[in-house]
């Protein structure tokens, strides 16, 4: 019962405060104008990310242990966060002013202890130390992961449901695993964001805006932290699962501008979302096919972290394929020759020939 509080108290907390923030978006101008990259066709308000927030705080205050450390550590990075969204969701900031913001929060959540030490060597009972520069390294990640998250929020839902899905898989684990304090804070998040969803989804009412998916991002990369340093020898490869959808769009983004010849951060229009919409399928079916794709991966990281090394080595290589898969069928890093599909339809023929082939035996 008591995880039912947890989970019920952010949820009603976000139900009854987004339509309050709705106004205040459109009162400070909090706006979202459509243009050439976006989807949606009429101003929309933002700032819904700071539904979340308030329902997350006021969660993590009357439920967490207000002996854990890390956790004001965490609170006060995402305040940092927060403004920096909310005052990118009132007038666009430039994108160094928010990286640096971002870099900031992250220093703040690492020097409060949440870092990276160390990554297990897989097939070897060794573990790399980092030392110095588990800092950079922790602070990448989190700039990483917040701005992947920052990434796919290009349509209704999406942002805030691939991140109820990646919560509820690191609540689960956290569970199998017996920290109670990252399944608490994992759930409490998890219900601020579904209960903004009710209010996001297609056709949305309100964005969650920078001032959402920055903060998402943020506490989804401290968490992943803060729950998976030191579980299996593929420790490292499960929040990368977990998230699999945000980190590999981004780095999809980072190899098409880079074979363009643009910027890394120029903005484009070939985001996955963008990709299966092309195919064909609605503003709804898109959104569902990724909550399938996240799903996916959700389940094969909590797989992955009860097989063995062999298993879950071969687990990973089916993922890699369907991603490769993906990748040809989607378009997503731009025109390809597909060989992934062509590999596939050659030994697939091969197979059907060698059975038709299938010499007879007579009695």
């Amino acid at each position: 019962m008591t995880w039912l509080y947890i989970f019920l108290v952010p949820l009603v907390i976000s139900l009854c405060a987004t339509p309050f923030v709705k106004k205040l978006a459109i009162y400070i101008g909090a706006v979202d104008k459509p243009d050439a990259r976006k989807v949606h066709t009429r101003i929309m308000p933002r700032l819904g990310g700071l539904a979340i927030f308030l329902a997350t705080t006021i969660g993590l205050f009357i439920f967490t242990n207000t002996g854990f450390y890390p956790m004001y550590w965490m609170l006060l990075g995402s305040v940092v966060i927060v403004i920096i969204g909310v005052l990118d969701d009132m007038k666009p900031m430039s994108a160094k002013a928010k990286l640096l913001g971002q870099i900031l929060a992250a220093m703040i959540v690492v020097y409060g202890g949440i870092r990276i030490d160390f990554i297990n060597i897989p097939f070897m009972d060794e573990a790399i130390y980092f030392g110095k520069w588990s800092w950079v390294i922790s602070i990448l990640w989190i700039v990483g992961i917040t701005n992947a998250l920052n990434l796919i929020d290009g349509l209704d839902g999406l942002a805030s449901g691939v991140s109820s899905i990646a919560l509820s898989s690191i609540f689960i684990m956290s569970l199998m695993m017996g920290n109670v304090t990252v399944a608490t804070i994992s759930l409490l998040l998890l219900g601020a964001t579904l209960g903004f969803l009710f209010y996001n989804f297609y056709p949305a009412k309100i964005f969650m805006g920078d001032s959402g998916s920055l903060y998402l991002g943020f506490f989804l990369a401290s968490l992943s932290i803060l729950g998976f340093k030191n579980i299996t020898v593929v420790s490292y490869v499960i929040p990368i699962l977990i998230l699999g959808v945000p980190i590999f769009d981004t780095l999809f983004a980072i190899v098409r501008r880079y074979r363009s010849g643009l910027s890394i951060t120029a903005p484009d229009k070939k985001h996955l979302h963008h990709c299966i919409i092309s195919l064909g399928f609605s503003h709804r079916a898109t959104v569902l096919i990724i909550y399938g794709i996240t799903m996916l991966f959700s389940l094969a990281a909590i797989f992955l972290s009860q097989a063995t090394i062999w298993i879950g080595a071969i687990v990973l290589f089916v993922l890699m394929v369907l991603v490769m898969l993906g990748v040809e069928w989607t378009g997503i890093v731009g025109e390809t020759k597909k060989p992934m599909t062509k590999m596939l339809l050659g030994l697939t023929h091969w197979i059907i020939d060698l059975g038709n082939n299938k010499p007879h035996i007579k009695g």
